[in-house]
């Protein structure tokens, strides 16, 4: 008799006993998985040797398998990664839930295939062996059509002993760990093999017939961000993005990482949005009270509440009256690009969780909004688009580049965006252009369509054309009055019952809003930004039965930015960090990206224009500027700059404004009174030498933060205030891994103080007195201080504000250089 799995409450018993024959099928009392539960539940050790690994068979074994490791069984398990059947979500299942108690292995010799399927028992002087053909899956381990024999020791011990004994050598001498860095090498090369979905077809839990219940659990990708994130923590840290595609589910992975945190924050834009977040988190954490901080709303004894931002950013919540700094142990903040934002930053530098949780769908520094900057480059998972459609997470698209001859050239460009009434005068009434976007239509043909338009006028106009052709369609946009609007609720309801053939919005289905069945989405405006780009195109990616794939309609005309199309859908950089020219783009796997020719000349004539480097620079930096309606320091300018002109900066020393930030200005007219007189004496000789320093390691950092003592500037440091700088800045967060390439937690927090400051003297202190000019000396009493020459300077309000931008521009910096190497 065995007790099966599933929930406490559903928990049942069901008779099977113990037999030698196992075939499978739609017999229970003939499935392996019963056979295996009973043994597991009374072995002493336990061996497994199978080809792959699957996450819904792994799911099955888990609660045995941890119940044995509690008893202290001893567990090995050995699998192939040949053709990549073994999911990676399924190894990383069993790193999360059973830890490194599992001797888990791959196969490692190329010279042999390996198909080997048995799973050893131990019980003291004898055992059993369950040899045949079923792999760790849940069609294997049930009613698949799979034959396994049970091979018992005492009966057949010369057979027991050779198999036994072919394991240990396969095991000792053809395998390797998989440790956390295996692992995560193996997840991010892996892609989807076309067996695959021959196999997960089979994959589907019958719970008639396996007795396990469905519950909300993590699948997939958010199997291995919980266990990264998990790791991170354990590591120290306090905060973290995970950046993940549109469709992957990161709001249930949130809620999967807050289960083990009392109260928890969850932050967003649009209230949909916090609406859709509770139901997720309702169903994860049915038992917790649950409420709203909104405009109309304001709940603050709930142990979870969903945020406004627009609300909670205000400085007249922000406050003891409503929520005490640390009410809040796990906060999440959704669409995290948009954190850079003033109402964003306000909740996030007030709080003081245990753990803060970023969530985006958008690559670093897209838009040139660095959000990375806010985690400190803590970013414990990412998965791609392209990865997410290679590992089979999402639907392919079919990408088509159709070449419009809308004219840019003379619209106003303002703060990133084109002037919506020109764009208006150039779309309302087009009909040349609507005939383009109707053929396209129906070249492609679509039973469910978006189309994102670049205003309530467009919308109408487009939903109206396609009416009056045939084609049922409305227009949603906010405060919707016109003849061919529709309520959002009510256009999905009716474009998922086949009512309306096609959605034309404006700004409402960017973020938040899920419609899997959408089989096309159309670009009819020009998508400026990147982050809205990919947003719009993950609008149509996720997976929903019968479609093999998402047709993307792009009409593109000359307007600002529109050759980064080819490297949006593409990965764009090689590991060394190279930026990919478009012939060398490569696209996801069964994606078709298909560009008129027209427009590949467009491309050509756009990047031809960019190639004064000096120039682009000096509009990336006015750009910045006008964004933020002020001079920017460094910090602003990293933060918001655009990516691809911030790498021109890198690439180019000459033009590196980063470099010597404060000439940069004095050429433009931009120095303050303060600034120009810095300039004019040793100061600003003192402050390029930081610009330049070698910061292949972030040990100056803390020592240049011992001086800046919190604006309060030290012309000298004693060697405890160098070890309290230090000590401060490692110890914060993940900072420690900084310290020394491989250290783990455990070793830095052995380290002495008078390790600390051996290190302190011999690394930053020795370089800085060595190669900074003069300015670095050593004092009696002191082992560093600053040149009597700057005695002066160190009262300029602008020395100060200076030395505090460069500190942590350079620090963040290395954040970014050192993330980016990782991978």
């Amino acid at each position: 008799m065995v007790e099966c799995a599933g929930s406490e409450a559903q928990q049942q018993e069901i008779e099977v006993e113990p037999i030698s024959v196992i075939t499978g099928d739609n017999n229970y009392k003939k499935f392996l998985y019963y056979q295996l539960k009973m043994s597991i539940q009374q072995a002493d050790a336990i061996d497994i040797v199978v080809s792959f690994l699957m996450e819904s068979g792994v799911r099955m074994l888990l609660k045995d398998l941890q119940a044995a490791l509690t008893r202290g069984v001893r567990i090995r398990l050995l699998t192939g990664n040949y053709l990549g059947i073994t999911q990676p979500a399924a190894l990383y299942l069993i790193k999360k839930e059973l830890g490194n108690s599992v001797d888990l292995r791959f196969y490692n010799d190329t010279t042999r295939a390996f198909h080997s399927k048995a799973y050893i028992f131990h019980y003291g002087d004898d055992g059993e062996i369950f040899i045949g053909s079923s792999n760790i899956s849940r069609s294997a381990l049930t009613e698949g059509i799979e034959w396994n024999y049970r091979l018992i020791k005492r009966i057949d011990q010369e057979s027991f002993a050779s198999f036994y004994e072919t394991f240990n050598r396969l095991f000792d001498n053809h395998s390797i760990v998989i440790d956390d860095k295996v692992l995560q090498s193996y997840s991010k090369s892996w892609r989807r093999p076309s067996i695959a979905k021959d196999l997960e077809r089979y994959e589907i839990t019958n719970d008639e017939n396996t007795h396990v219940s469905s519950l909300f659990q993590p699948r997939g990708a958010q199997i291995e961000a919980l266990y990264s994130l998990n790791n991170s923590r354990e590591e120290g840290a306090t905060k973290g993005v995970v950046q993940a595609a549109t469709g992957l589910g990161k709001t249930y992975l949130a809620a999967f990482d807050s289960v083990n945190f009392k109260r928890v924050l969850f932050v967003a834009h649009r209230e949909e949005i916090l609406r859709q977040a509770a139901e997720s988190f309702k169903n994860v954490r049915p038992n917790d009270s649950c409420g709203f901080f909104t405009g109309q709303q304001k709940d603050t004894d709930k142990q979870l509440v969903f945020a406004s931002v627009a609300t909670l950013g205000k400085e007249q919540y922000l406050n003891e009256k409503y929520f005490p700094k640390d009410y809040f142990d796990y906060i999440v903040v959704d669409e995290f690009h948009h954190a850079v934002t003033k109402m964003y930053r306000n909740i996030v530098e007030y709080f003081t969780p245990k753990f803060l949780l970023g969530l985006t769908a958008t690559p670093d520094r897209m838009d040139g909004r660095n959000i990375f900057e806010l985690c400190d480059y803590n970013v414990p998972y990412v998965i791609t688009l392209q990865e997410a459609i290679n590992k089979g997470l999402l639907t392919p698209f079919h990408y088509y580049g159709i070449y419009d001859e809308t004219d840019y050239s003379s619209m106003r460009f303002i703060g990133g965006r084109y002037n919506e009434q020109d764009l208006n005068t150039a779309y309302v009434g087009n009909q040349r252009r609507n005939e383009l976007i109707y053929k396209h239509y129906l070249k492609y043909r679509s039973k469910k369509a978006l189309g994102f338009c670049c205003s309530r006028m467009h919308a109408e106009m487009m939903a109206k054309d396609f009416c009056e052709r045939g084609i049922p369609a409305v227009a949603v946009y906010s405060d919707a009055q016109g003849r061919f609007s529709e309520d959002r609720q009510r256009a999905i309801s009716k474009l998922l019952k086949g009512e309306i053939k096609v959605i034309f919005s404006v700004d409402m289905f960017n973020e938040g809003v899920d419609i899997p069945a959408v089989d096309m989405v159309m670009f009819l405006r020009p998508t400026e930004s990147p982050i809205v780009f990919l947003q719009q195109l993950g609008r149509g990616l996720r997976l929903y039965k019968g479609k093999h794939f998402l047709n993307v309609l792009d009409f593109i005309g000359n307007y600002a930015k529109a050759e980064r199309a080819p490297f949006l859908l593409a990965t764009k950089t090689t590991n060394e960090g190279r930026i990919l020219s478009r012939g060398e783009l490569e696209y996801p796997d069964d994606c078709i990206v298909d560009f008129d020719i027209p427009l590949l000349d467009l491309f050509q004539h756009l990047e031809q224009r960019h190639r004064h480097i000096k120039e682009r620079i000096r509009q990336g930096f006015l750009q910045v500027q006008e964004t933020l309606g002020k001079t920017p320091t460094r910090m602003e300018l990293f933060t918001y700059m655009d990516d691809e002109i911030y790498y021109l900066c890198l690439k180019n020393a000459k033009d590196n404004i980063f470099k010597n930030y404060l000439a940069y200005k004095e050429q433009l007219g931009l120095l303050t009174k303060a600034e120009a007189e810095l300039c004019s004496n040793v100061g600003k000789e003192f402050i390029h030498l930081l610009e330049t320093t070698d910061m292949t390691k972030v040990y100056k950092m803390p020592v240049l933060l011992a001086f800046y003592n919190g604006g309060k500037i030290r012309m000298a440091v004693t060697k405890d205030e160098l070890l309290s700088s230090w000590k401060d800045f490692f110890n914060n967060g993940t900072n420690w891994k900084d310290l020394k390439k491989g250290i783990i937690l455990e070793e830095y927090k052995s380290i002495s103080d008078k390790a600390h400051l051996s290190n302190i003297l011999r690394n930053p202190v020795k370089f800085l007195k060595a190669s900074g000019r003069g300015f670095f000396v050593e004092r009696d009493g002191y082992p560093i201080a600053l040149a009597d020459s700057l005695a002066g300077v160190v009262q300029n309000s602008a020395f100060v504000a200076q030395l505090k931008d460069i500190i942590e521009y350079r620090t963040m910096e290395y954040y970014r250089s050192r993330y980016e190497a990782k991978n």
